[in-house]
């Protein structure tokens, strides 16, 4: 499981654990995965390993499969849950943030699919959980980059479960709205204008969406909107024109206000 030091990263693991799930947990820092690792195992007494990587790097990407394997240890569910977001226009966007955001959103999720599938489906069983959003469901001025990054993972997955229709392994692709979580602090957004941004009825804790996320998974559901809120959103976004959409998501994007 990627991104599992924070967030709804930490809070898959835990529901995956609760159900009796060993977790692996991936991340960049090594002693946040290692507090929510101890606590997992004693509290579930299910096997947490613990790795560190970098997912905008590829090297570090395919030493995640390595350490698995060396471990003795099978990939039975894989979750891609890492991300990123950049804010603001993009012609003030900073290139080198940009292409991370990319690497972590886009470029992981292909990669560790396409490193771990095979032998999920060489097995006969197994599940794919890829962590979008409901930005997938239409583009987002002042988070381009993020919504369009998102947009590729909910296609990606959705025709990737296709192509897996005639074997034993599932994909799931989550997409959250609002989500109680420091995401909005490391993109860059105040309290307040998180909190403007959308209705307070959009909101959810982490703990739920991980709930409903796992439930939709062990249904072997394609796609998973937690909030009854942001499912009517998301069908709303994606069925309104965009010249009428754009304008205003623009207006209303914290980041592009003056």
């Amino acid at each position: 499981m990627t991104g599992a030091s924070s967030g709804i990263g930490t809070e898959l693991a835990r529901e995956l654990a609760r159900r009796g799930h060993g977790v692996t947990l991936v991340a960049r820092r090594e002693d946040r995965l290692r507090t929510i690792a101890e606590e997992l195992a004693k509290e579930h007494e299910v096997r947490t390993e613990v790795v560190t990587a970098d997912l905008t790097d590829e090297a570090s990407r395919t030493n995640i499969a390595r350490e698995v394997t060396q471990r003795g240890l099978t990939a039975d569910i894989l979750v891609n849950n890492a991300g990123l977001s950049t804010t603001g226009p993009v012609h003030h966007s900073a290139p080198g943030s940009e292409m991370a955001m990319v690497r972590t959103d886009v470029e992981a999720v292909v990669h560790l699919c396409s490193l771990f599938l095979p032998g999920m489906v060489e097995r006969g069983r197994g599940a794919v959980l890829n962590v979008a959003s409901t930005a997938a469901f239409q583009p987002l001025p002042g988070q381009a980059g993020y919504g369009a990054s998102k947009a590729f993972v909910l296609s990606y997955s959705q025709a990737t479960r296709a192509e897996l229709k005639d074997s034993d392994v599932t994909m799931t692709v989550l997409c959250p709205g609002p989500v109680e979580t420091e995401f909005a602090d490391v993109a860059g957004f105040t309290d307040e204008q998180t909190s403007n941004a959308l209705p307070k009825f959009m909101w959810l804790s982490a703990h739920d969406v991980a709930k409903t996320a796992i439930d939709g998974l062990d249904k072997g559901r394609a796609v998973v909107i937690p909030g009854a809120a942001n499912r009517v959103g998301a069908v709303v976004a994606h069925l309104t024109p965009r010249r009428l959409l754009l304008p205003l998501l623009a207006r209303q994007h914290p980041a592009l206000k003056t």
